[in-house]
């Protein structure tokens, strides 16, 4: 298992090299979430976390996830910093026995990255920045779980 909350991007099949080769593995799934400009005015989202608390916290999802799901193996990756539209900000790996756990796990690790994880957002534009609040559609996807 690996998780690494960084500033820099991520080469995708750098980093998935090597991932879910474990013998009892049939299925992985992967999963890359880009920044994305719905109103066509956004410039960058400023990212940030709180060092050591963000990686405990994820990792612990993390382990939860791959004793839930049997996952063989599990990547996480979130970026923070200025990030503009279309960056990478984050990815998602599962690897477990059959597709249905390591598809579950991965939209769970996706769900509660959306939801609780302590990052903070502010999206900058022309006409100004606001933080990112919490969307109740996230959230009811993560209680789903």
């Amino acid at each position: 298992m690996q998780v690494t909350v960084q500033s820099e991007d991520f080469d995708l099949a750098q980093v998935l090299k090597g991932f879910g080769k474990a013998p009892n593995t049939g299925a992985t799934v992967s999963f890359t979430g880009r920044v994305r400009d719905d109103s066509g005015t956004l410039e960058h989202m400023e990212i940030e976390h709180y060092p050591g608390m963000c990686e405990a916290t994820i990792t612990k999802i993390a382990e939860e996830a791959a004793t839930r799901w049997s996952l063989t193996d599990c990547l996480v990756i979130h970026r923070y910093g200025n990030l503009r539209p279309g960056d990478q900000i984050m990815m998602v790996a599962t690897a477990a026995r059959h597709r249905v756990e390591a598809f579950e796990a991965a939209e769970y690790l996706m769900d509660y990255l959306k939801s609780r994880a302590p990052f903070w957002k502010k999206e900058v534009t022309r006409e100004g920045a606001d933080w990112v609040a919490a969307k109740d559609a996230d959230e009811e996807a993560l209680n789903r779980w």
